[in-house]
């Protein structure tokens, strides 16, 4: 029976440390979509940058007459193209993070400011991968911690459970 009930109080803690030795897989698999994004939303605001300038605009003018055009598809152009610049420059940060940052910056980038798109994206097409780095055997080690410290508490809080019901039983 104690065999038994080890091998429960391990269990939480062997799922949650794989788990999280998935982090920094995912978060390479996030990074190639975004490398995908950024390098497609570059070419879009690449090409309405040489639209502009061909009428004589600079980019932020060119938005300004779309947006204030009495067409409703025009103003809506103008809208979207906000938003993809925007989008874009966000996303550049965040490489720039990535790119930067040591292993376990990238994690916490990636946690403090993902684009859920991306994320959904990335998801999607997530396979596992054996952790063979550092940051992923920390990650692990960190999970197999946190699962060890929730079966501990969850037995503490039984055995307390426990207790007070016999107490009760006791009056």
């Amino acid at each position: 029976m104690l065999a038994l009930a080890r091998i429960f109080y391990f269990i939480p803690a062997l799922l949650l440390g794989l788990t999280l030795s998935q982090a920094p897989e995912f978060a390479q698999q996030y990074r190639q979509r975004l490398g995908g994004a950024l390098d497609e939303l570059e070419a879009i605001v690449q090409r309405f940058t040489a639209d502009a300038r061909r009428q004589g605009l600079e980019p932020q003018a060119a938005i300004g007459r779309l947006e204030t055009n009495p067409d409703p598809l025009a103003r809506d152009r103008g809208a979207d193209m906000r938003i993809v610049i925007d989008r874009r420059d966000r996303l550049a940060r965040q490489m720039t993070a990535f790119e930067s940052g040591g292993p376990f910056a990238r994690l916490a980038e990636l946690v403090v400011d993902f684009d859920p798109d991306l994320a959904a994206g990335a998801w999607r097409a997530f396979e596992p991968a054996i952790p063979v780095t550092l940051e992923g055997a920390v990650a692990a080690g960190a999970g197999v911690l946190a699962g060890l410290f929730a079966s501990e508490a969850t037995r503490v809080g039984w055995k307390r459970r426990r207790a007070r019901k016999l107490a009760a039983r006791r009056v």
